[in-house]
């Protein structure tokens, strides 16, 4: 079931995506965000991801990243843990991008899986670059750009140290043993403490980062990129994705974890959702 394929697929010139904002301040070291900052004048849809995207507002912190307190399966690529210092807050996607939201943009829809608020998925890399060159098109006062590593780990954990950010992984994810061997509608499982949907099981997402391997150091780092080329030698042009999906089980469906994939290559089981920061004048 699980289909990757890397040939192009016509790409149809659309721009009347509108973005309708709710946004959240949250405490680095909060359970939950804790006030409306500002919301459109418009509702957003009834059904989540059905209409324009939704972002939850970040706030800067610090936090462990990497193998989780109490897991005793760590793999390499989650070692060695180490204190990350996120010195700026940003805006993520409440929700994975979803196949409507897709559409709206990019004027047709690559998914294997059908349905206008499921998440989108085949989609490389590089076609995400080409979503976001659109989205930065429209001038609307804001840079979207996909999280770095690090970012999508902060605000997944929502200021929790456990391997999962709730007591049930069957709570908060689509994964091999619940999902029926596909994806499902974004924003059915609980969200996170910080109020994000999604971010173990369903789709795996990709982020910014080359992927480089296991960690570097047990040093704190204050916002990290990643390497700023790719290791070709070791991983070839492959970026980082995150947080399980439909396809992976329990023991891969955890917050620390971090797969790679090439940058052209596309399949069901991979999908992503946007940071944005405003432009300043």
């Amino acid at each position: 079931m699980y289909r990757q394929s890397i040939d192009s697929k016509s790409m149809k010139k659309s721009f009347g995506v509108v973005l309708v904002i709710t946004l959240f301040a949250a405490q680095a070291t909060s359970q939950k965000p804790f006030e409306v900052v500002a919301s459109h004048a418009q509702a957003p849809a009834q059904t989540p991801g059905e209409g324009p995207m939704e972002f939850m507002r970040i706030n800067l912190g610090t936090f462990v990243m990497g193998c989780s307190q109490g897991d005793e399966h760590c793999a390499p690529k989650e070692k060695p843990a180490h204190r990350v210092r996120i010195t700026k807050g940003f805006e993520i996607g409440k929700y994975e991008v979803t196949q409507a939201q897709w559409k709206s943009v990019m004027g047709n829809n690559p998914s294997y899986f059908k349905g206008v608020d499921l998440p989108v998925e085949e989609v490389s890399w590089n076609d995400v670059q080409q979503f976001l060159q659109k989205m930065n098109a429209h001038q609307d006062g804001y840079r979207y750009r996909l999280p770095t590593d690090a970012e999508w780990e902060y605000a997944a954990r929502a200021g929790t140290m456990g391997k999962y950010y709730a007591s049930s992984l069957d709570a908060i994810a689509w994964y091999d043993a619940n999902s029926g061997k596909r994806t499902h509608p974004v924003g059915h499982k609980q969200p996170n403490a910080w109020g994000l949907y999604d971010m173990l099981g369903n789709v795996q997402e990709w982020v910014q980062d080359w992927y480089d391997g296991p960690y570097q150091s047990s040093a704190e780092v204050t916002d990290p990129q990643g390497s700023p080329h790719p290791l070709v030698a070791l991983w070839g042009m492959d970026r980082t994705v995150r947080g399980g999906s439909w396809l992976t089980d329990a023991g891969t469906a955890k917050v620390s974890i971090r797969g790679h994939v090439f940058v052209g290559q596309r399949g069901t089981a991979v999908g992503f959702r946007c940071v944005r920061e405003r432009v300043e004048n």
